[in-house]
């Protein structure tokens, strides 16, 4: 493999005068050809450990059964000797492994950092992370292919919610908790997706794509929800100390060792964060047709949602989250994705956000003691996000 988009339009103007140019400008990195031949075998690497269960569990037993075994050992430890499957054993002994390189301490304070963000977490992770992750074309086709971009965006925003701010609360990640069991689903899931793609696709692009949910595609994702999460915040003016952003890493590194990713290929930082990162959008072709539905129906869903009752709200939101669209993602960026510009009075909104977060920070960065009110308080706000969309989903939606 040899990176294939380094010299296209689209690349260029990223990493040259976007937000790719801001993480080289942060990070203080000049990206070396030798980094994207140590990730580029992962393009074609996927998890093992969550297929072979898959195999043994979902595509072979009734639903019921294998449901019951794999929520069995989420909720309490595995044995090696237990009476199931191999690759069963294989998979929950690994997971339940904690490494000796694990910081507990460490993922705290990358935990208490999201807390902190309150509602501003939230905005970025959609309006920037999310949204700006469907403009690499090639990640977002397992999307397509699974049929997911056809069907419900409420939905599929309440699960992210749901996992992220599980995984992101001090102290979540010990096995057997509930964070715990999000994750095992979640992997899981990204095992039975990439299964299912490949046994009924005739028309997946293995050579441009790499295989459906690949490692650097996984690492890709994750590196959303720390080094481009926290690139956001700064964006709406949120101070992010050392041991912050040491934290935030450490957490979504131990989120991916968990999910089955090989842990040496994580960053520590945002020096190697940017680097991988940089050489993983040479793979990737500009957003597309498909892009622009996914990041259609991300729109729409501001205008699905039932948690506000009158149409007029739900139309305040999206142009108060199209506000934030344009003032986060690159100018290009918006208009690939056919992100309607909402005009120059919404665009007063990131501005009065960022002298919100300049005023907050003045009064609760004084002190450990205010520190921590203003962790409790952006946990309540996420809490409550959380509660609407958990009340407001439909019940009976399957994919």
């Amino acid at each position: 493999m040899t990176p294939k988009f380094q010299h296209a339009t689209h690349f260029r103007n990223f990493w040259e005068k976007g937000n790719g140019r801001d993480l080289l400008d942060w990070a203080a990195v000049r990206p070396e050809i030798q980094t994207f031949y140590k990730y580029a075998p992962l393009y074609h690497q996927t998890d093992g450990y969550g297929d072979d269960a898959v195999k043994e569990t979902y595509l072979k037993l009734p639903y019921s059964k294998a449901n019951a075994l794999i929520t069995k050992y989420s909720e309490q430890p595995i044995d090696a000797k237990e009476d199931v499957s191999e690759s069963l054993i294989k998979l929950f002994l690994q997971m339940q492994d904690i490494p000796a390189w694990f910081d507990e301490n460490l993922a705290d304070k990358g935990a208490r950092f999201c807390m902190r963000t309150g509602a501003n977490g939230l905005i970025v992770l959609r309006d920037f992370s999310l949204m700006g992750g469907y403009d690499f074309a090639y990640i977002g086709k397992p999307l397509v292919f699974t049929g997911v971009l056809k069907k419900g965006a409420v939905k599929r925003l309440k699960d992210t919610l749901e996992f992220w701010i599980h995984v992101t609360r001090e102290g979540a990640l010990k096995p057997n908790s509930y964070a715990y069991q999000l994750i095992v689903r979640t992997r899981l899931m990204h095992s039975y997706a990439r299964l299912k793609i490949k046994e009924k696709t005739k028309d997946w692009d293995i050579t441009n794509w790499g295989e459906p949910i690949n490692y650097w595609d996984m690492i890709a994702t994750y590196t959303g929800f720390s080094l481009v999460f926290m690139q956001g915040l700064r964006k709406l003016g949120i101070q992010i100390s050392e041991q912050e952003e040491s934290g935030v890493f450490h957490l979504w590194k131990y989120v991916g060792y968990l999910l089955g990713i090989p842990p040496e290929f994580l960053p520590d930082n945002r020096q190697q964060a940017v680097e991988q990162f940089y050489w993983w959008t040479t793979l990737q072709a500009a957003g597309d047709n498909d892009s622009a539905q996914l990041a259609q129906a991300l729109l729409q869903e501001n205008l699905d949602n039932t948690i506000y009752k009158h149409s007029f709200q739900r139309r305040m939101l999206l142009r108060l989250h199209q506000s934030m669209n344009w003032y986060l993602l690159d100018g290009e960026i918006n208009n690939r994705l056919q992100i309607p510009n909402p005009g120059k009075a919404f665009s007063l909104f990131p501005k009065m956000i960022k002298k919100g977060n300049y005023i907050s920070q003045k009064i609760y960065l004084q002190n450990v003691q205010q520190y921590q009110k203003l962790v409790e308080m952006g946990h309540l706000q996420q809490q409550k996000v959380l509660d609407d969309y958990i009340k407001h989903t439909p019940k009976d939606f399957h994919y």
